[in-house]
């Protein structure tokens, strides 16, 4: 299995470390300048402004990140041993082919309709969360769709996609909106990836389930949704991704069919992985 991250992942993680790099360089020159020409209220002044939003973004972290593993504690349903152990047994599995030091704990959130899994990261500890829906697919229709889904957002984990030290890192580069939406969506391509490799039958079940819903998406024609890819060019097209922290569907689905290239049988007839000719540069990754 290649569990690799996305070559645009690194390439806009080391473009966020430089332009994070350079803005502490710069700080700490100016405070020095400062310092030195005698201008103590104009350095503490920028070194005031830069603490005090460096403060509240970790203010905001923590306070957000407790209240809500506080409200996941007290009312979702943690996977256990003893509770769903064959779903656990899946998230143990998978954490050890990633070789990640702790099994993330996992929790099962009732989500009103919502079909959507999110990672998180709260005093070092890491967190799975599956909305009802998502994980009631596992036992109505077999665990391939579910087992992808957990295996890209062990992928979060293991790429360290939610740590807080990696924020802290590229802290200054948050503050520049495309460059963020860039990386984090190059960072969905990497988790993709990892979920493919640790579940290759349920990739395409996985993302369609997300889009279409536990009943719908076995209907869909993978073939049509894909191809219809190069028929959607356009400015709305581009901006609409630009602006999201998420590639579009249609072109992960197509990264996900170049990852198969032998047109690997599902075990539902319905489903058929196409061979997908694209030019999109994300499908090369």
């Amino acid at each position: 299995m290649k569990f690799k991250a996305s070559s645009k992942e690194r390439f806009y993680f080391g473009i966020m470390v430089a332009i994070s790099c350079l803005a502490y360089f710069y700080l700490f020159a100016v405070i020095r300048w400062a310092n030195r020409f005698s201008a103590q209220a104009s350095s503490n002044h920028i070194f005031n402004i830069f603490c005090f939003y460096f403060i509240l973004f970790l203010v905001i972290r923590l306070i957000a990140s407790t209240f809500f593993i506080g409200h996941i504690k007290g009312n979702a349903i943690k996977i256990s041993k003893k509770q769903f152990p064959d779903v656990f047994d899946i998230v143990q599995n998978y954490s050890l082919a990633l070789n990640l030091k702790k099994v993330p704990e996992m929790y099962v959130l009732q989500g009103n309709g919502i079909l959507n899994a999110f990672a998180i990261k709260v005093a070092r500890k890491n967190f799975i969360i599956l909305y009802s829906d998502i994980f009631e697919m596992a036992y109505e229709e077999g665990k391939d769709a579910v087992s992808f889904i957990i295996g890209h957002e062990l992928g979060h984990i293991k790429r360290n996609h939610v740590g807080f030290l990696k924020s802290v890192l590229i802290f200054p580069a948050k503050f520049i909106p495309l460059l963020n939406l860039a990386y984090s969506r190059a960072c969905e391509y990497t988790c993709d990836n990892f979920g493919y490799n640790l579940s290759p039958k349920g990739a395409s079940k996985g993302l369609l389930l997300l889009a279409a819903g536990k009943k719908l998406y076995k209907k869909i024609n993978l073939e049509e949704l894909v191809n219809n890819a190069q028929n959607r060019p356009g400015f709305a097209f581009w901006l609409t991704e630009r602006l999201s922290t998420h590639p579009h569907l249609v072109k992960r689905l197509a990264v996900l069919n170049k990852l198969n290239p032998n047109n690997v049988e599902l075990e539902n007839s319905n489903f058929f992985m196409p061979k997908y000719n694209s030019k999109n540069t994300e499908a090369r990754q």
